[in-house]
C-alpha cells in the first residue's frame, strides 16, 4: 500500500485506536494516548499548520525539541499536514514554523513563528514569553480534532521522501521482529533522524503500541515493563 503521509501509515497500522499507543514516562511523568487521542492532536497541529500558518505541501517545518509524547504529536502533525520536518543542525534551513521547549527560545531568534511547548503532562501554558513567540496551547488547541491530507512533499524528514522514511522505518520494525498489537518498552533515543526513524516510526508503522521511558528519569524498566504488560524490551 502506498500512502500519502507518514501520518497516513501510522493511523493505517494502528488497530484499536481506543488502545494505548504512545505511553511516555519522565521525570515525575506517566502520559498515555490511546490512538484517538494521539491522531487528534496531530489533526490540531496539522490544522493549524496549514489553516493558521498557511503552509502547503513541501514547506519546512523545525522541530527543536526532546523525545516527550508532546513531540510525537508534533511530528505526527508536521507529515499529516505533507510538510517536510528539520531537525536542528539541518543546513540552510527553510522552515517557516519552528516548534521549540523554553529552552530552545534563545537558539530560534528569527523564527517566522516559534511555537514553544510547554513538556509538561497536560498541554498546559508556557508563561511569561518573549512577544515574538507563542504558546504552543493556545495555538494549536482551537483548532479541530479531524484532518483531511491533501499530499506530502517531496521530502518528508530531511532529504527522505515519505517513501524513504516508511521503507527504513519498516526495515527497522523487522530488525526488532515487531508486530501489529505488540507492546514495546524502549528507552532508545529519537533526536537525530535515523534514531527517529527506527526508534519512534519503527514501532508505530508495525502497528506496536510504543512505551517510550525517558532514561534521564531512572525508572525501573522491569517494573514497568510488568505494569504496562509490555511483550517487548528495546534497550
Amino acid at each position: 500500500m502506498t500512502h500519502r503521509t507518514v501520518t497516513d501509515a501510522v493511523l493505517a497500522a494502528t488497530g484499536d485506536r481506543a488502545r494505548p499507543l504512545l505511553t511516555y514516562y519522565g521525570p515525575d511523568q506517566r502520559v498515555g494516548l490511546s490512538g484517538t487521542t494521539l491522531e487528534n492532536w496531530a489533526a490540531k497541529i496539522a490544522n493549524y499548520l496549514r489553516d493558521e500558518a498557511g503552509l502547503v505541501p513541501g514547506d519546512s517545518v523545525l522541530v527543536d525539541l526532546p523525545e516527550h509524547w508532546q513531540t510525537a504529536a508534533v511530528l505526527l502533525g508536521v507529515w499529516w499536514a505533507g510538510l517536510r520536518v528539520e531537525l536542528p543542525g539541518d543546513d540552510a534551513t527553510q522552515a517557516r514554523v519552528v516548534f521549540a521547549d523554553r529552552s530552545g527560545i534563545e537558539r530560534q531568534p528569527d523564527a517566522d513563528e516559534l511555537v514553544v511547548v510547554p513538556l509538561d503532562p497536560f498541554g498546559g501554558r508556557v508563561p511569561d514569553l518573549p512577544p515574538f513567540a507563542t504558546d504552543f496551547g493556545d495555538t494549536v488547541r482551537p483548532h479541530g480534532d479531524h484532518f483531511s491530507p491533501a499530499g506530502a512533499g517531496p521530502q518528508a524528514l530531511g532529504e527522505r521522501s515519505v517513501a524513504q522514511v516508511l521503507s527504513a522505518a519498516r526495515e527497522a520494525a523487522d530488525r526488532d521482529h515487531l508486530a501489529p498489537g505488540a507492546r514495546v518498552l524502549s528507552c532508545r533515543p529519537w533526536r537525530t533522524a535515523d534514531e527517529m526513524v527506527a526508534n519512534l516510526l519503527g514501532p508505530l508503522t508495525a502497528g506496536a503500541a510504543l512505551i517510550w521511558v525517558d532514561p534521564a528519569a531512572d525508572q525501573d524498566l522491569s517494573g514497568i515493563a510488568a505494569t504496562e504488560n509490555a511483550d517487548r524490551t528495546l534497550d
